[in-house]
């Protein structure tokens, strides 16, 4: 049996999908997380100072959405054909994009940047990405690609609750076909268990 680690910190974050797909697919991982004032030290021996990480039989890897793909492919929740990955990277991409532009406004420093972040962000980002992203949904009966669950609606319950606390609202209050896609995740059993037993975080 594969000796597989994630090295994150502990929180949802970025590590929860990996997380949850390995979960589902009753994979055994050991989910090592480390306290935040030891990540200065641990830094210096992450490849390109990031985390997570994923260590597989004493392989490294890093970049959360190529470990999150990984874990697809491991527990079969990738597409059929390569149209069907196509579409499933798409999607991931836009989330990730999505996130990302979140993040810029979320991490800023300086007060006067960030307020003129806050109403694109609020006003026509987040709008935007909810309403194509919702669409999308419901073109695929509860699900975000390949009208079947795939990686990419998993890659959206892992990440939401971290999105939605950098902005400090529930996202998704207002997309009803966007909360089905996460709750088609988090009603399956393994991951349902998982939800149960994980450190409770909130992000």
């Amino acid at each position: 049996m594969a000796f597989i680690k994630l090295t994150y910190f502990n929180c949802k974050g970025l590590g929860e999908v990996t997380r949850m797909l390995f979960m589902y697919g009753g994979v055994d991982l050991i989910d090592y997380r480390f306290k935040d004032e030891d990540w200065p030290k641990i830094k210096q021996n992450m490849p390109f100072g990031q985390t997570p990480i994923l260590t597989v039989d004493g392989k490294i890897a890093n970049q959360s959405v190529a470990i999150a793909r990984y874990a697809a492919k491991k527990v079969k929740l990738v597409g059929s054909n390569d149209w069907e990955d196509l579409e499933i990277d798409a999607i991931v991409d836009t989330i990730n994009d999505f996130r990302i532009k979140i993040q810029l406004y979320a991490y800023e420093q300086d007060a006067a940047i960030k307020e003129t972040r806050k109403d694109p962000l609020f006003q026509e980002i987040i709008p935007f990405y909810l309403r194509k992203l919702e669409e999308i949904a419901e073109q695929n009966g509860g699900h975000l690609a390949a009208a079947k669950l795939t990686w990419a609606d998993f890659f959206l319950a892992g990440i939401i609750d971290y999105l939605d606390h950098l902005v400090g609202m529930n996202l998704l209050e207002n997309s009803p076909n966007l909360q089905q896609v996460v709750q088609n995740v988090v009603s399956l059993p393994k991951v349902k268990t998982w939800i149960k037993v994980r450190p409770q975080t909130e992000a």
